[in-house]
């Protein structure tokens, strides 16, 4: 059976309507076991790449719309020690919560897998701002059974790999999302209402044009009264009759 191979120059690229979404189980026994024991892989769709040498802005792929898988090689932080270095560019990673035991599909095997949950801190530890930058890191262990009580403890740690599955907390994406939908909509709005025609109102001068004039002196002080009011009206919305006449 022909190989399927899905990654180009270190980014996975899918067919059009092709979504690639393990569950831990798939990543830790179908992905990176195949991967430290040399056996054939499901598919080539997770590259290799050493995650702490970049930001998670920088690495392979599209950062804002999807999850993304890299195989990274343990790189310790100091030479005889076992602790893993984390330190990139911008910040550091840090782990919080505790680990996810993920447990094999056959309950005899002695391996398992951990999932670790990292956020990533901006600037040098440790007084680094915490963003919303999100990495479940899965290692394959061993363990042993103890016969007493049945429960098992983790041994060692298998290999020289770990699987990365990075991106940002949703909560960040749906609020700029709404952002930028709320300020389209704004814009919109602004637009139309400076593009809506104005009209003049010919009829409230019309109803308050006066009557006939009489010769009488306490109705002729009225009428001039009421042309008075005419002549207001008309200076006041003079500048919209002769926008009204342009059109």
């Amino acid at each position: 059976m022909e190989k399927l191979n899905f990654v180009k120059n270190g980014v996975c690229r899918l067919p059009p309507g092709f979504r690639f979404q393990p569950t831990d189980e798939e990543l830790v026994f179908q992905y990176l076991k195949c991967k430290i024991f040399s056996c054939q892989l499901p598919a080539s769709i997770i590259p290799e790449i050493n995650v702490c040498k970049y930001d998670p802005w920088d690495l392979p792929g599209n950062c804002y719309q999807q999850e993304r898988y890299f195989f990274s090689s343990k790189e310790t932080k100091y030479r005889n020690g076992n602790r893993m270095n984390r330190t990139t560019n911008s910040g550091y990673w840090k782990a919080t919560g505790s680990d996810k035991k993920i447990s094999p599909p056959i309950t005899s095997d002695c391996i398992a897998g951990i999932r670790k949950t990292l956020v990533f801190y901006e600037g040098k530890s440790p007084n680094g701002s915490r963003t919303d930058w999100i990495m479940h890191e899965y290692r394959l262990v061993n363990v042993e059974t103890i016969a007493c009580n049945s429960s098992q403890n983790y041994v060692n740690e298998i290999g020289d790999w770990v699987l990365c599955r990075i991106f940002m907390k949703k909560r960040s994406i749906e609020i700029d999302d709404n952002t930028a939908t709320m300020l389209k909509k704004k814009n919109r709005v602004m637009n139309v209402q400076g593009t809506h025609p104005r009209f003049f109102d010919f009829m409230r001068v019309h109803k308050s044009t006066p009557g006939p004039i009489h010769f009488s002196n306490s109705i002729t002080s009225s009428s001039c009264s009421s042309s008075s009011d005419i002549l207001e009206i008309s200076s006041s919305d003079h500048e919209e009759t002769i926008g009204y006449a342009d059109y």
